[in-house]
């Protein structure tokens, strides 16, 4: 699956987790993806989309 959100272009993001004593280990952050069917350009596709594109209305829903 990618790790993309087809509107927004939200992607995995990289970093450090940070225990009590502060030893650090990488970690990483993933986007809330959903699989949806959507239309894109006039056509019906199946494309992987955030939960804050979907909340927000910026995509078009295909039924």
């Amino acid at each position: 699956m990618s790790k993309l959100c087809f509107y927004c272009g939200k992607h995995k993001l990289f970093g450090n987790k940070v225990s009590f004593s502060h030893r650090t280990s990488r970690r990483t952050w993933s986007p809330n993806l959903r699989r949806v069917k959507a239309v894109v350009d006039g056509t019906t596709k199946r494309v992987y989309v955030c939960t804050k594109c979907l909340k927000s209305g910026k995509v078009q829903r295909a039924i």
